[in-house]
């Protein structure tokens, strides 16, 4: 376990705002600063970080903690691995023979495998029995040098060629499914997940192998095959070809749709691009582009689904701060038929001629609209408004009202009018949600953190606003201690937070959200964060906190009428003599 002393240097060398700042666009409001929450999608700012207590907290989803907490969500790490990383940022060496970090340990040998595996998929391609696989590269038209630079390779169709090479290499079955290379029959035996397929090795930005992606060359499977999440890897997080991307000396990434796209980009001279791994765009992955570029290029399929997912892809990417722009493809259903085709001179002029978000959004809707009849205008019109009451920047929007006012031949007051009311509809309608989504949270009955919180809500919060006054004032703990017992608290989540207060007290350490970063989860430090500076502006009084405990007390003696059909006779007895005393 690492000394108290050893984190906070840690904390104190890596000053909150300065790493979310690395992540998260803030902007100073009064003492602390806000920003969109990089753990889930919103267009109205709900994270707050508060730079006197070196904390973050998210109104919106509940998240969070302290810097520590904050790198374990945004980089997907365990606790000491997110302990590395900041001390990394800090220039700090760990003490690591204060630790057991088993699950550091498992990474590092599936990061053994996965390499091991990605050489094994490559030698195959480039044997005699993987010829075939060879021939349907190069039939794609890649050459071997591109093949050689992502390292390509090939599952053979097989139950157990890659299992039987890694088992030669010492990797045990354990780690053989931590890396997800084995899957498992209804027998409990291990045979290859990939088999028959041409494999993709998905690398990150430190060079290390993390996952697989496998195109089928047969008839049986889904036609692509991607590893699921692991210890070192999750889909959402990560993308193909980032490890090249990263060096670019362009501005904008290019996001294609598939392995292919990107590597025919590649191959063509666009270093920069870049693909999601099987799923749909996320929010943490457009903000890893947005670690790396100042603007991104959607190339996705021309198909309906394409489109679609280009719409959805410009709102994350909006979200996060990130300028995009579109390129459509004519002449060809995706970027590497178009390379192939007309070549990468066509495809750079293609590019320059992208249209950036909003013209592509309202070329859409024009498409939509019968512009030649007065009914058609309209509709389209109402449909442009709609989507320019969404825009934060009012530059943007006053932009392009003059130009739908120029192109339509209609009033631009009048737009502008019907775009700022739709605008005000907006936003109340977001504060709405905020505030009804704040409440289930509250008192939400499938609450994980603290699931007896609906069903004792007046103790919950008393309970609460008890820990608050003590995280505030932990000058008070040894009076509290002496009115409060453990036992009194109702609910288990708040009693073991309790708890781990009267222990720092009484071992002289300082009361902060770092004390409780190594035995709580991501999501009780959200919690635990929340009591610390969501009622810190409250000026609760010692006298205050005793008519808190009064009331829990209180709490405590009142049993439900289900506890009571539960309860052993000798329980019951118990109880009534509590009641009559």
């Amino acid at each position: 376990m690492l000394s108290d002393l050893f984190i906070q240097e840690l904390k104190y060398a890596n000053n909150i705002e300065d790493v979310v700042s690395a992540y998260v666009n803030l902007k100073r409001r009064g003492k602390n600063l806000t920003g969109l929450c990089p753990f889930h999608s919103e267009k109205t700012p709900s994270f707050t970080v508060f730079p006197d207590g070196q904390s973050f907290y998210c109104f919106g989803c509940g998240a969070g903690g302290d810097v520590i907490t904050f790198i374990k969500r945004a980089e997907n790490l365990e606790y000491m691995e997110a302990v590395r990383f900041l001390a990394q940022r800090a220039g700090m060496q760990v003490p690591e023979d204060q630790t057991d970090d088993r699950a550091g340990r498992l990474k590092a040998r599936v990061l053994e495998l996965n390499r091991a595996a990605a050489r094994h998929f490559y030698g195959n391609l480039m044997s005699s029995a993987g010829k075939y696989g060879l021939d349907y590269l190069l039939g794609r038209g890649l050459r071997i040098e591109t093949i050689k630079h992502f390292g390509l390779g090939l599952a053979f169709e097989s139950w157990d060629n890659l299992l039987s090479a890694m088992r030669q290499k010492g990797f045990t079955a354990e780690e053989l499914d931590a890396a997800n290379l084995a899957a498992r029959g209804k027998n409990g035996r291990q045979y290859d997940q990939f088999r028959n397929r041409i494999i993709f090795p998905i690398i990150d930005v430190r060079g290390n192998v993390i996952a697989f992606g496998g195109r089928n060359l047969g008839e049986k499977g889904p036609k692509y095959l991607n590893s699921a999440d692991t210890p070192v890897f999750k889909k959402s997080r990560n993308l193909f070809a980032l490890n090249f991307a990263k060096n670019t000396k362009e501005e904008a990434f290019i996001l294609g749709e598939g392995y292919m796209d990107v590597i025919a980009m590649h191959a063509a001279g666009f270093s920069n691009a870049v693909a999601t791994l099987g799923t749909s765009l996320t929010a943490e992955q457009a903000r890893l582009i947005a670690h790396y570029a100042k603007e991104v290029v959607i190339a996705y399929d021309s198909d309906g689904a394409g489109q679609t997912a280009t719409r959805r892809a410009i709102e994350i990417f909006s979200q996060v701060g990130l300028p995009t722009r579109v390129l459509t493809v004519t002449g060809a259903k995706d970027p590497d038929e178009f390379i192939k085709k007309y070549g990468s001179a066509r495809f750079k002029i293609l590019l320059e001629k992208s249209a950036n978000s909003t013209e592509y959004a309202l070329n859409r809707l024009r498409e939509q609209h019968n512009m030649s009849t007065a009914d058609g205008r309209v509709a389209y019109l109402n449909a442009a408004a709609k989507y320019l009451a969404g825009f934060d920047n009012l530059i943007e929007r006053d932009i392009y009202v003059s130009k739908l006012s120029e192109e339509a031949g209609v009033s631009r007051m009048a737009l502008l009018e019907t775009i700022n009311n739709l605008a005000k509809k907006r936003e109340k309608s977001e504060k709405r949600k905020q505030e009804r989504d704040l409440k289930v949270e509250m008192f939400d009955p499938r609450d994980k953190i603290n699931p007896q919180r609906a069903k004792y809500p007046k103790a919950a919060l008393c309970e609460e606003k008890i820990l608050s006054f003590l995280f505030s004032h932990p000058d008070h703990i040894r009076v509290v201690r002496q009115e409060l017992n453990e036992d009194t608290f109702v609910t288990d989540f708040n009693r073991k937070v309790y708890k781990r207060t009267l222990e720092a007290f009484d071992q002289h350490k300082d009361l902060d959200i770092a004390y409780f970063g190594e035995d709580f989860t991501d999501e009780e430090m959200g919690r635990i964060t929340r009591m610390f500076v969501g009622q810190s502006e409250m000026a609760y009084t010692l006298e205050d906190v005793r008519s808190y405990i009064a009331a829990l007390k209180e709490q405590k003696g009142k049993v439900s009428y289900d506890d009571i059909k539960q309860m052993s006779p000798q329980q019951l007895q118990e109880y009534l003599m509590q009641r009559k005393k």
